[in-house]
C-alpha cells in the first residue's frame, strides 16, 4: 500500500509536469535536520522582500528576501537547540529521533502557504491531499509569528488535524475553537494583553488616550479591546489611527501630525517593530516630543528600535512583554555556530557576513571587490567577542517561547509513546503507534498536555488552546552606558488566584517626558473638591468644565459629578469640600455687645439701689416724705429689677430662660409702671381731698396706692399665666438660608400674647401719662405729676421706637434692641423721677425743708 501511494504521487507529479498550466515553483527547506519524526517550522528570518515585476508573459518569479534579522535567526537556533537537547536525552522519546524543516516566509503570505504545503506533501512541490514522503512523519507545525499568517495556515492545517503551535501569534481570533480546531500557542491571547494594557493606562490615571494600530488582525483586534475597556472604565479616546502596511510610508506623515497636534500624552501602539519604525522616523522628522508610548508585546522589547536613533523619542516607553525564561546552555550553543556546520549553512553565511561586516569571496561582485572598505570573511572570526541581539540570552522571550513549542510537541509525542494497550484514550482502549500515528491522535495528547518549563512554571492549554497569560511590564530606560534597555518593573499574571493579577512598582519607572512624577494625560484637569464636572457640548465625557458648588452644597471628592447639600445645621467651609457646623448666633456673654449690655445692666441696677439707700438715710426729710415714701421705695426696687431683668436676655437661650424671661420683664415693668400710676392717682386724690367737705380724704390712705399696684400686677400676671398655659415661649434654632449662621433664639410662642403683655404696659403708661399731664399744675407741697409726665413720655417714646426696630432686626440684634429698650426706658424713669430729688438732697439741702416747701406751695397758689 505504501508503494502504491508513492507511485501515485510520482504519477500525479508527472501529470502535472506534462500538463499545460502554471505550476508552483519548488520550495525547499531553508534549514533542516533529519529525523524519524519531523517538526515543521514556518517563521520569518528575513523581514522584508522585493517582488519581481510582472509582465504577464512568463511565470512570476518568487519574492526576493531581504533584511536578515539576527534576533529572528536566534529563534531558529532555539529550535535547533531544543531538538538537539531532546535527542540527547535517553529517557525522552527512546528510539525516536526528532528532526525539523524550517521555511523562511520573509513575511510573504505566499511563501508561508507554500512552506506548509511542502511540509504536508513531503515532496519537492506542494501536492494537496497527498503525502509522498513516507519515510518520516510530520508531527506538528510551529508558526507563524504573524497572526494573520497563522490564521490562514490554521485553516489549512485544521483540515488535516495537524497540530499547529505558534510562538508569537497573539490575535484573539485564534482562540475560536470552532474555526481553528488544532491551533495552540505558547504566548497569551491578545485579549489578555489588551485588558492588561487598559489596566496599565488606567493605573496611571490617564483618561485621554491616543490609539495607533497596525491594519492587520493583530493590531485591529488588540486595539479594539483596549478601546472597549478604557471606555468602559470611564476614560476617553483622543484619536484612533491605523498604520497601513500596504502603503510605502505606512501612513506615517498623517499619524505623526495627529499625534503631535493631540493633547493626549499617552499613546497606545499595537504594531510590529518593522512597521512602527516608519512612523517613528516620521515623528523624528516632525519633532514629536512629550509623549508616553504604551507598547504592545510585538515591539516592547524590539532590538531594532532600542537604538540610539530613537532614544530621545522612546525613552520612558512602558508596555507589556512576553514573560522571559532561561535556556541553560543556549548561550554556548549560539557561540558554537561556525561555517563548517551543515545544518543551515546557507543562513550561517548570511549571518556571518552581517555580524562581522564582511563578504565571502564567492558572494563578492566586481563592484564589491573594488570597494576597499568591504573586508573579506575568513571564517576564523570569533563570536565570543560580540554582544548583540543574537547572543544576548539575558532575557529570552520569543526564543524561549519557540523553544517551549518544540518541547510541547516532544512531550506530546512522549505521552503518546508511553500509552499501554488497553489503557489508551482511543476506541476500545487502543493506543497510537508512535511510528505510524495520525495527526488527530497527537492532537489529543496535546490538548491534555502538562509541561513543566525550565523557569518552574507549568504550561497547559485551556479549551481554546491558550496558555496561562503571563506578561512582564517593561520600561525603556537608559543604561549606564547611555543605551536603551528594557527594565522589568511589574507583571501581569492571570494565574494569581488572589485577584491581584496586575502589579507594578511605579517608583522604578523612568519617564522620558521630563516629569518628576507620573505624566498627566487628560483632556481636562481634574475638578478639585468643592466643584463638580459639567459636560462640554459635543465633546467626550473626559472633556468637561469645573463649576463651583452653590452656597449650600459641597463636593468632597475630586471629579464629583454632582454637589451634595449640607444638612440644615451645617454649612460649606470656604473651599466647599466638606460641611462644618454653622456658627451659632445668640447674644452671649463673650460677645462684645453682650459684655457691654451686661455691664450696663449690672451697673445701672446699682443706681436705684444707691438712691434707695439715700432715701432711707433722708427718709425723715420733707422731700422724701412728701411723695409717698413707701411707693418711692417700691418704685426704686422695681427699677433695679428692671435693669437686672435685662440680664435674662443675655446668654444661651435655654428652655427655662425662654419660658420665663418675657414674663419676668412684663411683671417687673408692670410693677414699675403701676407704682407710677399709683403715685399719679394719689397726687390727684390728695389735691381733691384738701378741699372743704371732700369725700376723698379717706382715699388718701397708703393702702389705696397698694391696692392700685396690686390690681395692675394681677392683671399682668393673669395675661402671662394665660400665655404660658396655652402658647408658651420655646427655644428655637433657626437656620438662615443663605448664611452659615444658626440663630438660637426664643420663640415667643404666641405673638398676640407678647404684644398683649407689652400693650398692657403701654396702656398703664398711657393712663399714667394722661393723668399726670392734667395734674402737673396742681398745687402741692411737691407735685410729682410733671416728673411722671416726662418719665412716661420718655418711656412711651422708647417702646414706640422699639416696635419698628424689632420688626426689622433678626437674631441677637433683635434681643439687643429689647435690652436696649428695657435699659433706656428704665433710665428715663430713674432720671425723670429721682434725679431732681437727689439733686436737692445732695446738693441743695437748704431746699429740703418744710418752710421752703410751704413757701413754694403758696407761690404756686398765688
Amino acid at each position: 500500500m505504501t508503494w502504491l501511494r508513492f507511485l501515485l504521487c510520482i504519477f500525479f507529479c508527472d501529470c502535472i509536469e506534462s500538463s499545460c498550466r502554471l505550476t508552483s515553483s519548488e520550495l525547499t527547506p531553508d534549514m533542516s535536520l533529519d529525523g524519524n519524526i519531523i517538526i515543521g517550522v514556518v517563521v520569518p528570518v528575513h523581514v522584508d522582500k522585493i517582488f519581481p515585476k510582472v509582465n504577464y508573459k512568463e511565470r512570476p518569479g518568487p519574492a526576493i528576501c531581504k533584511s536578515f534579522r539576527l534576533d529572528n535567526y536566534q529563534r531558529v537556533q532555539a529550535v535547533h537547540f531544543a531538538v538537539e537537547e531532546i535527542n540527547k536525552d535517553p529517557n525522552f522519546l527512546p528510539n525516536v529521533t526528532l528532526g525539523f524543516q524550517i521555511f523562511d516566509s520573509c513575511v510573504v503570505l505566499q511563501r508561508a502557504v507554500s512552506g506548509i504545503l511542502q511540509l504536508l506533501s513531503g515532496y519537492g512541490r506542494p501536492l494537496p491531499n497527498y503525502r509522498c514522503n513516507q519515510e518520516t512523519r510530520l508531527a506538528a507545525v510551529i508558526g507563524h509569528s504573524v497572526s494573520t499568517y497563522s490564521i490562514l495556515l490554521a485553516h489549512i492545517l485544521g483540515l488535516y488535524r495537524y497540530p499547529q503551535i505558534s510562538h508569537y501569534s497573539t490575535s484573539s481570533l485564534l482562540s475560536n475553537r470552532v474555526q481553528f480546531r488544532s491551533f495552540f500557542r505558547t504566548v497569551p491571547s491578545d485579549s489578555f494583553q489588551s485588558q492588561g494594557l487598559a489596566q496599565l493606562v488606567l493605573h496611571f490615571g490617564w483618561t485621554w488616550i491616543g490609539l495607533v494600530a497596525l491594519d492587520n488582525d493583530y493590531g485591529q483586534q488588540g486595539i479594539q479591546i483596549v478601546k472597549r475597556d478604557i471606555i468602559k472604565a470611564g476614560a476617553c479616546v483622543a484619536f484612533t489611527e491605523t498604520i497601513i502596511s500596504s502603503q510605502q510610508d505606512r501612513n506615517a506623515p498623517h499619524i505623526a501630525r495627529v499625534v503631535k497636534d493631540s493633547t493626549a500624552t499617552a499613546v497606545v501602539i499595537f504594531s510590529t517593530d518593522i512597521d512602527l519604525s516608519f512612523v517613528l522616523d516620521e515623528m523624528m522628522r516632525q519633532n514629536v516630543t512629550g509623549k508616553v508610548w504604551i507598547a504592545s508585546e510585538a515591539w516592547s522589547t524590539s532590538s531594532s528600535l532600542s537604538v540610539n536613533k530613537y532614544s530621545r523619542l522612546l525613552l520612558g516607553t512602558i508596555g507589556f512583554a512576553l514573560h522571559s525564561g532561561s535556556m541553560p546552555g543556549f548561550g554556548d550553543f549560539l557561540n558554537r555556530i561556525n561555517l563548517s556546520m551543515v545544518v543551515g549553512n546557507q543562513w550561517i553565511k548570511i549571518f556571518w557576513e552581517q555580524l562581522f561586516g564582511c563578504k565571502f569571496p564567492d558572494q563578492m561582485s566586481p563592484k564589491v571587490i573594488s570597494n576597499s572598505s568591504i573586508k573579506e570573511c575568513t571564517g576564523r572570526e570569533s563570536l565570543e567577542n560580540f554582544r548583540n541581539s543574537y547572543n544576548d540570552v539575558a532575557s529570552l522571550r520569543v526564543p524561549y517561547n519557540i523553544y517551549t513549542a518544540v518541547h510541547v510537541v516532544a512531550k506530546s509525542l512522549h505521552d503518546l509513546g508511553k500509552c499501554r494497550k488497553g489503557d489508551g484514550p482511543f476506541l476500545n482502549g487502543s493506543c497510537a503507534d508512535i511510528e505510524n500515528f495520525k495527526p488527530w491522535q497527537l492532537l489529543h495528547y496535546m490538548k491534555k498536555l502538562s509541561l513543566n518549563r525550565s523557569d518552574g512554571r507549568q504550561l497547559f492549554f485551556d479549551e481554546n488552546g491558550d496558555p496561562p497569560a503571563v506578561y512582564d511590564i517593561v520600561n525603556w530606560q537608559l543604561s549606564p552606558e547611555g543605551k536603551l534597555q528594557q527594565v522589568t518593573v511589574g507583571s501581569y499574571d492571570t494565574r494569581m488566584t488572589s485577584g491581584n493579577v496586575f502589579t507594578i512598582n511605579t517608583s522604578n519607572v523612568h519617564w522620558g517626558t521630563g516629569d518628576l512624577g507620573v505624566p498627566v494625560s487628560v483632556c481636562s484637569p481634574s475638578c478639585p473638591p468643592g466643584s463638580r464636572k459639567a459636560a462640554r457640548k459635543g465633546q467626550p465625557s473626559c472633556c468637561f468644565q469645573c463649576i463651583s458648588c452653590s452656597d449650600r452644597e459641597i463636593g468632597n471628592q475630586t471629579d464629583s459629578l454632582q454637589c451634595t447639600k449640607c444638612p440644615w445645621d451645617m454649612w460649606p467651609n470656604p473651599t466647599r469640600d466638606h460641611c462644618v457646623p454653622k456658627t451659632q448666633e445668640f447674644l452671649s456673654h463673650e460677645d462684645p455687645l453682650g459684655i457691654t449690655l451686661t455691664a450696663t445692666g449690672i451697673s445701672s441696677s446699682l443706681v436705684p439701689v444707691a438712691i434707695f439707700g439715700l432715701f432711707i438715710r433722708y427718709r425723715t426729710t420733707p422731700i422724701v416724705r412728701a411723695n409717698n415714701y413707701s411707693l418711692s421705695c417700691l418704685l426704686l426696687v422695681s427699677l433695679s429689677l428692671c435693669f437686672l431683668c435685662s440680664l435674662v436676655f443675655i446668654g444661651y437661650p435655654q428652655y427655662e430662660i425662654c419660658f420665663l424671661r418675657q414674663v419676668t420683664f412684663g411683671v417687673v415693668f408692670a410693677l414699675c409702671v403701676s407704682c407710677l400710676l399709683a403715685k399719679t392717682i394719689m397726687v390727684v386724690i390728695a389735691f381733691k381731698a384738701t378741699r372743704p367737705g371732700s369725700q376723698l380724704r379717706k382715699w388718701t390712705r397708703p393702702h389705696v396706692s397698694y391696692l392700685v399696684v396690686i390690681s395692675c400686677i394681677l392683671i399682668q400676671l393673669f395675661l402671662c399665666i394665660m400665655w404660658l398655659t396655652f402658647s408658651p415661649p420655646f427655644l428655637e434654632v433657626k437656620s438662615e438660608s443663605n448664611s452659615g449662621v444658626l440663630v438660637i433664639q426664643c420663640n415667643e410662642g404666641s405673638p398676640l400674647a407678647f404684644w398683649s403683655m407689652l400693650g398692657y404696659l403701654g396702656l398703664l403708661a398711657s393712663i399714667s401719662f394722661i393723668v399726670a399731664f392734667f395734674a402737673r399744675r396742681l398745687p402741692d407741697s411737691f407735685n410729682e405729676a410733671k416728673f411722671i409726665t416726662f418719665s412716661m413720655l420718655a418711656f412711651l417714646s422708647v417702646w414706640l421706637s422699639y416696635i419698628p426696630a424689632s420688626l426689622s432686626s433678626r437674631g441677637k440684634y433683635m434681643v439687643a434692641m429689647e435690652i436696649f429698650a428695657i435699659q433706656s426706658s428704665t433710665w428715663s424713669l430713674v432720671i425723670c423721677m429721682f434725679l431732681p430729688k437727689c439733686y436737692i438732697i445732695v446738693f441743695r439741702p437748704d431746699m429740703n425743708s418744710r418752710e421752703k416747701l410751704i413757701a413754694k406751695q403758696k407761690n404756686q397758689r398765688n
